[in-house]
């Protein structure tokens, strides 16, 4: 496994070799790659969720690569070193560990995530260079997609004791978010009903935390549930030689109802 590791070392400063490298690789930067350790990530996903593990085996190595060329920059420009990325998530696993590493003995899980997250507090004190009062939302990546942001940043909250004790309120607050909606509607201002519809997912967020669900996740199975039946419209529809636009609303949604038996019975 060293052998390997060190090959992809020696492979990746080969094609960031100024004169001998490919020219692609060598005018990459750390803003360029964004979007493809974005892409890779995303295709590890869809490798897990398709349960393919041969393509996942390969997904991890083009989100390894990402991990490597980001470290060669860094080493080029004196920042950092793949050998430094590595010590520091051991020392970081090690650290966030003490049960499996040291003495450290938690009677529950709830224990467990409660030194975790004072590990990370402690991790987030540390890397501050102001001496300003920090925000305990700091440290949430502004760049994650907008449902995982939320979720974090409510977390995050909920750990300082601003949360619910119980579920019943969250549900109240969905009603009352709804009504909000509404009277935004009637006024006519589309500013307005934007902000309030934020504020209704964002309260779904919250509904779906009390209820131990991940938002991200729901939300991608609604996806799926919802295009596998669309897909069963479509092939209805075709069936007649008709194009959706030309078939009744009252049509299609009878032939919503029938996918929802069919793909059920299916499942």
């Amino acid at each position: 496994m060293l052998k390997n590791t060190q090959q992809l070392l020696k492979i990746m400063t080969q094609l960031r070799h100024p004169e001998q490298g490919c020219a692609w690789d060598i005018k990459q930067d750390f803003a360029s790659l964004i979007p493809y350790l974005i892409e890779e990530t995303y295709e590890v996903i869809d490798a897990i969720e398709r349960q393919d593990y041969q393509d996942l085996c390969s997904e991890l190595g083009d989100l390894l690569l990402q991990v490597v060329f980001h470290s060669q920059i860094a080493q080029e420009q004196g920042l950092f070193s793949f050998e430094q990325v590595s010590e520091e998530l051991c020392n970081k696993l090690i650290r966030r560990h003490p049960h499996v590493f040291s003495d450290a003995v938690f009677a529950t899980d709830e224990e467990r995530q409660q030194a975790w997250e004072q590990s990370k507090a402690q991790e987030r004190l540390a890397k501050q260079t102001s001496t300003a009062p920090q925000s305990v939302l700091t440290g949430i990546a502004r760049t994650l997609p907008a449902l995982m942001e939320c979720e974090k940043i409510q977390d995050r909250a909920a750990q300082h004791g601003f949360d619910w004790p119980t579920i019943e309120p969250v549900f109240a607050k969905v009603d009352e978010e709804l009504a909000e909606i509404k009277e935004a509607i009637d006024l006519g201002d589309p500013k307005h009903i934007q902000e309030e519809v934020g504020d209704l997912l964002f309260v779904a967020v919250n509904l779906a935390r009390h209820l131990g669900i991940k938002p991200e996740i729901a939300l991608k199975e609604s996806n799926k549930k919802f295009t596998q039946r669309f897909n069963y419209i479509e092939e209805q529809v075709a069936k007649s030689a008709r194009t959706l636009k030309e078939c009744p609303l009252a049509e299609l949604d009878a032939f919503w109802n029938e996918a929802k038996l069919v793909l059920k019975k299916q499942d």
